[in-house]
């Protein structure tokens, strides 16, 4: 009002324009007058209106006889106000638009001290008009106006009893002053949440407006139906069409979904305050590249890169959103119509994303799938409920990586099993050829790790599943281009579910080479990541890491796919921490986290700070290393890594039982191994739980009981093939163990033994200290002599043979006679 002669407050019906302008008007320094327009059925009456507003009729009947205005309106308004500082109000002009516009334009520019202040559901469209949006209730505004109106019908009522349906009734009602008033009135005979239950029908619900005001504004339909009638046929199809949308949309969804013209008749829309439009400020995806350039390169864009160089953001409010929906089911066939184009064009986008995602311009890509995906979503339901199978797979497939990727596994699983619940599996020598065969089995592939990932162990074991795991690795288990794609690739590790103790390295092997023959360098790189994990958790598995590892870093640098490139670091700070390059190690963890952090890998974190964690306790800053665990446990706690919490357990199980606190110890073991129970572990982590079981069991008891656990935990790490550290450091506890039984020289072995496999590694500073202590005592024990005798045996041991050694241990234990390994 300080800059502009003509401001028109607009916003949607019952957003609080009249008020807003009476409380203008009122700290306005000219006098103000309020012409109400809405009575009004005729363009023709609007100037009159204003005459009688202001009192000019009576005024020029008694001073201005035979003024030559009197008989014109408009005329005489002009003779008024001319010589006049006013303020004038026309108050809802939206359905006499024009004369209301014609009108301020005439008495602006005839009027130099006139100000006019107007209300309208779309801007007047008058030459130096300043257009300010009445946006909703600020939610502290929203739930204050709420409570005022409810003491008013409900004296004594207080808020704070269920603060929860007050903020419930007023988000969902958009923060609309008319409609939180019309709530608020319903309680007089229900509670706020009886009538935040009821909101899916507030058409009906809120019918209790005051008498006093005019009748479109009595209930909530008629405020939304005035504004439905002042729009033409088109306008009216467009905001049934924009009902499919969830959540929002860009302008090239409307075209895909409204047709030819949507543009215009969105802006057109958006003027009349049925739609919001908001500036979309993140960042954009370039369009697609074509298939002969580089990822980033530029090309041509499909549905998501035609909005590449952004724009705005439109959207519905949920009462406005809600009385589309119940138009467009007016109009069936229509609405078919659209919901196919809505369906159509969000598959083309997660299509087009889905390459992306593996390549440096990921990250604008990861965050249009985030903004969409209430969309995606949508075309999903429908897509499921039309019992469209191919296009619902296809929908899922390209999805995959992303839900993957963002964690959101057990929502991917689920939509899984509804497409795949809408057929049966192609049977029979032809069944490749079936259109559906490819799709339902890399759906079931998908399915099946996503489920283990959070599923209870035991559903694994049943013969159901274990046969459809066989069938999967045997579908995959060959060169084939659907091995080497997400998720196909993933199929080496149906043989971790099945347990199968088959050579590893040739799976390993044969997944690189299919993924070389049919797959890009992120696939090549995918399945050289994952031969590289497997092979640092192998005995004697490191000997072609480095070879692994350097080709890994050229594929990610050419991918630019950052998870990738935290997975190289990822494995590179496994092979390191094998070597006992703990720097290193820390090194390529704490690149790992920070790529996981900017893509948005949050299933990843936490187990890369635990292994910080692991690494700071090896290097002995205790205080560090648990600030890092609870880091990491409230990382896996608020994203649902189950095995990221289980290694804090076992983490934190080794600081207090070094601390000597067993019962803690204890604790945290069980829950360790309660966690590893839930999932799939690997061997390596069944045989630390064992390893800390074991030495807890000797704290709260004694060595005669530990040693069985020692033993069982060190034979299944042999017979899995676990890594030489994991072996080792399950060796020296049953050392440990073997010379408080009094059999010093079987445990000078195993730890000569034990300290031969670990090489490179290094144990931790506790372990250190615990393992000089034992080799002092053996020394002092056996005498210098006999104990460089035993160690020299123990050098030549093989892990078989030390659990022969363990065995005859046993043996001798329960019999009491001298046992040879066997």
């Amino acid at each position: 009002m300080q800059r502009a002669r003509l401001v028109t407050l607009t916003g949607p019906g019952g957003s609080g324009k009249t008020r807003l302008a009476e409380e203008t008007a009122a700290g306005h320094p000219a006098p103000a007058w309020l012409a109400e327009l809405a009575p009004l059925d005729h363009p023709e009456a609007v100037p009159g209106a204003v005459v009688s507003a202001l009192g000019l009729r009576e005024t020029v009947l008694m001073t201005s006889e035979h003024s030559t205005a009197q008989d014109d309106p408009a005329a005489l308004l002009v003779e008024y106000c001319a010589p006049r500082r006013l303020l004038l109000i026309l108050d809802n002009c939206e359905h006499l638009i024009d004369s209301a516009a014609r009108l301020a334009e005439t008495l602006l520019t005839r009027c130099p001290e006139l100000r006019i202040l107007a209300t309208s559901r779309e801007p007047l469209g008058v030459p130096g008009e300043a257009v300010r949006p009445v946006d909703p209730l600020p939610e502290a505004t929203a739930h204050r106006l709420f409570a005022e109106r409810a003491a008013d019908v409900r004296p004594g009522f207080d808020p704070a009893d269920d603060p929860g349906a007050v903020a419930e009734i007023c988000t969902r009602l958009d923060g609309l002053p008319l409609a939180i008033e019309l709530a608020a009135a319903r309680l007089r005979l229900l509670t706020p949440r009886q009538i935040a239950d009821r909101l899916d029908d507030r058409f009906r619900l809120l019918t209790s407006g005051s008498r006093t005001v005019l009748p479109r504004q009595q209930t909530l339909r008629a405020v939304v139906d005035w504004s439905w009638d002042l729009l033409d046929e088109r306008e009216r199809q467009v905001l049934r069409d924009v009902s499919v949308f969830a959540g929002g949309w860009d302008l090239p969804a409307a075209e895909s979904v409204c047709g030819p013209g949507a543009a215009e008749l969105l802006g057109a829309l958006v003027d009349k305050s049925l739609i919001v439009a908001d500036p979309d400020t993140g960042p954009h995806p370039a369009p697609a590249p074509a298939p002969d350039t580089a990822p980033g390169a530029g090309g041509a864009g499909g549905a998501a890169g035609a909005a590449g160089s952004g724009g705005m953001r439109y959207r519905l409010l949920e009462t406005i959103h809600e009385y589309a929906v119940e138009r467009s089911a007016e109009a069936p066939r229509a609405l078919d119509r659209a919901r196919e184009r809505h369906a159509a064009h969000f598959q083309e986008l997660a299509a087009e994303a889905d390459p992306l995602l593996r390549t440096a311009s990921q990250l604008p890509w990861i965050r249009r799938l985030e903004r969409e995906l209430d969309n995606i979503r949508a075309a999903l339901h429908r897509t499921v409920e039309a019992g469209d199978e191919l296009r619902a797979a296809g929908l899922v497939l390209s999805m995959g990586w992303f839900w993957w990727l963002r964690n959101y596994r057990m929502e991917a699983a689920d939509w899984g099993a509804r497409v795949l619940a809408l057929g049966t599996d192609p049977e029979g020598p032809d069944a490749e050829k079936d259109a559906r065969y490819w799709p339902r089995m890399r759906l079931r592939l998908g399915r099946l790790f996503l489920v283990t990932e959070h599923g209870p162990v035991e559903q694994l074991k049943t013969p159901e599943v274990r046969a459809e795991v066989t069938r999967l690795r045997d579908t995959f288990a060959r060169p084939v281009p659907q091995s080497a794609s997400f998720p196909g690739l993933m199929w080496p590790f149906t043989e971790f579910v099945l347990d199968d103790r088959a050579d590893r390295n040739t799976t390993m092997n044969l997944a690189v080479d299919t993924c070389r023959k049919f797959g890009g360098p992120w696939e090549i790189g995918v399945a050289l990541m994952f031969r590289t994990h497997v092979a640092v958790d192998l005995h004697g598995g490191m000997a072609g890491v480095d070879d692994d590892l350097a080709e890994l870093r050229t594929l990610s640098r050419r991918s630019g796919d950052r998870w990738m490139r935290a997975q190289v670091c990822s494995a590179a700070g496994e092979a390191a921490m094998a070597r006992g390059r703990l720097d290193a190690a820390r090194d390529e963890y704490e690149e790992a986290l920070h790529l996981a952090y900017e893509v948005g890998a949050h299933a990843e974190a936490p187990f890369l700070i635990a292994r910080l964690a692991e690494l700071a306790y090896h290097a002995g800053e205790v205080t560090v290393a648990e600030r890092a665990l609870a880091e990491a446990d409230a990382e896996a706690d608020r994203y649902g890594v189950i095995d990221a919490r289980a290694l804090v357990r076992v983490v934190s199980a080794v600081i207090a039982l070094d601390r000597g606190d067993i019962e803690r110890a204890r604790q945290q073991w069980r829950t360790a191994k309660g966690q590893g129970d839930r999932g799939t572990p690997p061997p390596q982590f069944e045989a630390a739980v064992a390893n800390l079981d074991g030495r807890i069991t000797a704290a709260e008891s004694s060595p005669l009981r530990a040693l069985p656990i020692l033993a069982d935990g060190l034979r299944d790490a042999v017979r899995t093939r676990c890594a030489e550290p994991v072996i080792a450091a399950l060796t020296e506890s049953v050392a440990t163990m073997l010379d408080a039984l009094d059999d010093h020289a079987r445990a000078a072995r195993l730890l000569s033994a034990a300290t031969h496999w670990r090489a490179e590694q290094t144990r931790s500073m506790a372990e250190r200290a615990a393992t000089e202590r034992l080799e002092r005592r053996l020394r002092t024990t056996l005498g210098e002599t006999a104990y460089e005798t035993e160690s020299a045996k123990g050098a030549t041991l093989t892990p078989k043979g030390a659990v022969a050694e363990v065995t005859a241990a046993q043996d001798e234990l329960r019999d009491g006679e001298p046992h040879e390994p066997r």
